[in-house]
């Protein structure tokens, strides 16, 4: 496998909705793997085809004391609740903002080999699946931004001189 290069804003593929995957072939799981492995690499939580330039309704998600989960074709069926939550993004490096996300999420989809699944979310897990499902819709984070003041730029860490 390998670790892509991610594509960051304003690139075109990150603001067009990704094609639907029609057939589950070798190359779409070559893409998943490589996926897999630029999630870890980064230390992201999750990570859509688009930010990798690929454009497929293919995400990847890893959350702390959970398996690795791929989705292809993910929607989501249903939502519940709003909350106030702050988020950031690899392909929007230098920033975060507080936008509204559901409290719960049911979320439809294709495992790498085909079958159904279903998952039913909350927290950080319901979070990063509505942010990188909003991926392969062409939109990003900033676009829930209500105003300028709930986009913070993010101060980069500097060595105290002794």
């Amino acid at each position: 496998m390998a670790v892509l290069p991610i594509y960051h804003f304003p690139h075109p593929v990150l603001k067009q909705k990704s094609k639907r995957v029609r057939r589950i072939d070798g190359s779409v799981k070559k893409l998943i793997g490589d996926m897999i492995d630029t999630m870890h690499y980064i230390y992201a939580a999750g990570l859509a085809a688009p930010q990798v330039g690929v454009s497929l309704r293919v995400i990847v998600i890893s959350i702390p004391r959970k398996e690795d989960i791929a989705l292809i074709n993910p929607k989501v069926v249903r939502s519940k609740g709003e909350h106030l939550v702050k988020e950031g993004c690899f392909s929007v490096p230098g920033y975060f903002g507080e936008i509204k996300r559901a409290e719960s999420v049911t979320v439809k989809g294709l495992d790498p080999n085909g079958k159904e699944i279903r998952i039913k979310a909350n927290a950080l897990l319901a979070e990063t699946l509505q942010h990188e499902i909003d991926h392969l819709n062409g939109i990003l984070y900033i676009d829930h931004i209500e105003s300028q003041d709930k986009l913070y730029k993010i101060k980069p860490e500097t060595q105290e001189l002794r």
